[in-house]
């Protein structure tokens, strides 16, 4: 019975994991990162993670190409809930390196990590 709970468990896990804004700061700091942001232009512009991408979750599925197969991937939205959807599109998509940054540009600037102000990237 145990091994047929696993398993259950096993189907029901997400194709990426979740991480707070303190492991995605890690990460970015490490390098070997790619930072998507899912937000609109006019969220992305009030303040964004230095060398992000500036991808719209609606855009994702037709920019998929631009998105890394072999760094990390960090998708960040305004909270997390765009880029859980992000994440799991990145997934399907055959991105394996998928991380979701939970509580998004609203926990990071909380935390009074540093963000870059103005117009999307040029990516």
């Amino acid at each position: 019975m145990a091994s047929s709970q696993a398993k259950a468990n096993e189907e029901l896990k997400e194709p990426f994991k979740r991480i707070s804004v303190e492991e995605a700061k890690k990460m970015v700091e490490r390098g070997k990162v790619q930072v998507v942001d899912v937000r609109q232009a006019g969220e992305y512009v009030t303040g964004h993670i230095k060398g992000s991408v500036l991808i719209p979750v609606n855009d994702l599925f037709g920019r998929i190409g631009e998105v890394s197969e072999q760094e990390d991937v960090l998708f960040v939205c305004a909270v997390g809930v765009r880029s859980a959807l992000a994440a799991e599109i990145g997934a399907a998509m055959g991105r394996t390196k998928v991380f979701n940054v939970e509580g998004g540009m609203e926990a990071w600037k909380a935390k009074g990590y540093p963000v870059e102000l103005g117009g999307a990237s040029p990516h």
